[in-house]
């Protein structure tokens, strides 16, 4: 197909929700194109973005024999005007582009981000009202977060009101939260994903004075009261967050005529449609996290041994560990500031060191991270960072590392005041760094040890991790590649492209998709929300029926949008029996399945043009 006519199909097409579809329509409207009605394989033209606490990164992945980065860019994240931030990394990537109009060409896009998780971890988000319905038992007090309110009712393990709901005195409070500040609100009830009747009461009532509302129900079907308070916490905490990054891309993204579908990448390394995230955006606060997992794979063939996956950026180092290839999960739900949540996520860990960490002399000695001041002295900052060290500790002038003159000033400045020699200061920064991310390490390990092994790909009951080396990306990757071999004892490899590599995680990422069956064998209707959709059920039907139309549904819904050959695992599921007001029995049945996440394919680094 010529460059001509695929530009005229894709801006005739508009935002493409497949690319099968795109390709059926070029048949039928340019079928003296095709010989004997065959297509020749369209080629996909991919944009990854990711939004780092200090850089935003992006990269152009073609399609042609293999995958290869036609382009990639590094703008500093300006998080008062994420706009301009994305403007300028894309124009970088225009520039470089070798044809003009390659951006135009792009099918899909797919968004990373830790600027959610950093926010969380700063007390940065916006506040939250919390309403809780729990009945009898465990004080919800003691899981609250933030301003919250309980309201008397509750519910029985099968879904039964024991108590009816009573909203009588909650206008004063939501009238003060208004006042306060507050604009959105989440309402949890135990056992409500066995009936959410009483969520729905709190959350009309939220609407009705003008409050955005998150109900737990709608994030997981899975019974832990404490988790879904979390969860749904977290999703409204980052919601406006989450939706203003959402604007600042698709603004952009409109500006720079690239009207192609865009997606989000989710905490387990899976890409969700963006309309999606925007509904549940506590499923890609780590996003980025997830990124660097699904960029190492990209990069690097991990198919066999154990891998450790070291991240480092400017203001954090991300880690992670995958087997044989398939990332490490963290069966017990993604973690944020010590709460547990429903949200499956890669088992990893972050911490505060990364390039732009602060150097400071301290009673313990001398330390860098987790304060971040800025940018590194080389860079026009203030302060002496994890980067100034490196530069003067190599005695460097690469003008790659910026201004080395500067960082010396720096770092020997803070020297005199310790009474040491700027090279010793900087080799003792690095080692106290080095040291922080080999401590991070372990405790990740005991963690992941403690319990039966599980990744992307099966069930590792009896595995004890026995790492045989390590995968090191983000930009002072090149810097510290042999220190790190040295105080984690195994081989380092940095791959090429190893500074955007969270980029190109988000360009290859697979896209995947969840689905909710919903079967009540009392009223033999099995249902699929999403899907608008329901069939009749048989009375006696079993989970496992239930269970296999579940994953039919969803296999035909990914095959309607292009997505042949992927394989669907179920995620949760849930029976349970309940009685109604004439005795007699039935049973309802909860079946949640997704597509497994993974990559399209691992790239060949030499830059190409379409």
């Amino acid at each position: 197909m010529d460059t001509i006519l695929t530009r005229k199909c894709t801006e005739n097409y508009g935002r493409m929700q497949a690319l099968s579809e795109f390709r059926a329509h070029c048949i039928d409207s340019y079928p003296h194109f095709f010989l004997d009605n065959e297509v020749c394989m369209a080629k996909r033209v991919l944009l990854g973005i990711d939004a780092g606490g200090t850089h935003t990164d992006a990269v152009l992945v073609s399609e042609e024999e293999s995958f290869r980065v036609c382009a990639q860019a590094k703008e500093a994240t300006r998080h008062d005007d994420l706009p301009t931030s994305i403007t300028h990394v894309l124009t970088k990537l225009q520039a470089q582009a070798q044809a003009p109009d390659l951006l135009t060409k792009v099918t899909h896009v797919t968004l990373g981000t830790t600027l959610a998780v950093n926010a969380l971890v700063q007390g940065k988000v916006a506040p939250v009202g919390l309403l809780l319905a729990a009945g009898p038992g465990l004080a919800p007090e003691r899981f609250a977060l933030g301003d919250y309110a309980v309201v008397p009712g509750g519910l029985d393990h099968r879904g039964t009101e024991v108590a009816p709901l009573d909203c009588d005195d909650l206008a004063p409070t939501l009238a003060a939260w208004k006042a306060k500040g507050i604009s959105h609100v989440c309402c949890v009830s135990k056992f409500s994903p066995r009936n959410p009747k009483h969520e729905q009461a709190m959350a009309k009532l939220c609407e009705a004075m003008g409050f955005t509302v998150t109900m737990g129900h709608s994030l997981s079907g899975q019974l832990n009261f404490p988790r879904r308070i979390a969860t749904a916490w977290y999703n409204a905490a980052v919601h406006k967050l989450h939706a203003s990054f959402a604007d600042a891309v698709c603004a952009t993204l409109d500006a720079f005529s690239i009207h192609a579908q865009v997606r989000f990448l989710k905490a387990d390394g899976g890409a969700i449609l963006l309309d999606r995230s925007r509904e549940e955006p506590v499923q890609s606060i780590l996003s980025g996290p997830a990124a660097s997992v699904m960029g190492a794979m990209a990069l690097r063939d991990l198919s066999k041994g154990t891998t450790i996956l070291f991240d480092i950026g400017g203001t954090t180092t991300d880690m992670a560990v995958l087997v044989d290839g398939s990332p490490v999960l963290d069966r017990m739900g993604m973690l944020i500031n010590n709460r547990r949540t429903l949200v499956r996520a890669l088992a990893q860990s972050s911490i505060g060191v990364g390039g732009d960490s602060l150097i400071a002399c301290t009673e313990e000695g001398i330390t860098t991270g987790p304060l971040r001041l800025g940018n590194a002295m080389a860079f026009g900052g203030e302060h002496p960072t994890l980067l100034d060290a490196l530069n003067v500790a190599d005695a460097t002038q690469d003008p790659s590392r910026g201004d080395c003159s500067r960082s010396l000033h720096g770092i020997t400045r803070l020297a005199t005041k310790a009474g040491l020699s700027p090279e010793d200061l900087a080799n003792q920064a690095i080692a106290h760094a080095l040291t922080s991310i080999k401590n991070a390490w372990n405790t990740l390990a005991e963690h992941i040890n403690a319990h039966p092994i599980y990744t992307l790909k099966a069930l590792r009951a009896c595995q004890y991790l026995k790492p045989d080396a390590i995968l090191l990306v983000g930009g002072p990757a090149q810097c510290l590649a042999k220190r790190l071999e040295d105080t984690m004892h195994l081989p380092v490899l940095v791959p090429e492209a190893s500074d955007v590599a969270n980029a190109i995680g988000c360009a290859l990422t697979q896209a995947t998709d969840i689905l909710e069956i919903y079967a009540d064998s009392g009223k033999r209707l099995l249902k699929a929300p999403r899907l608008d959709y329901s069939e009749p059920l048989d009375r006696k039907a079993s989970l496992e029926h239930v269970r296999n139309r579940a994953i039919a549904l969803l296999t035909d819904h990914l095959a309607s949008q292009g997505l042949d050959d992927v394989r669907v695992e179920v995620l949760e599921e849930d029976i349970f029996a309940v009685l109604d007001d004439y005795g007699s029995s039935s049973r309802d049945i909860r079946v949640t399945c997704q597509a497994v996440p993974g990559i399209l394919g691992r790239v060949n680094n030499a830059h190409c043009a379409l």
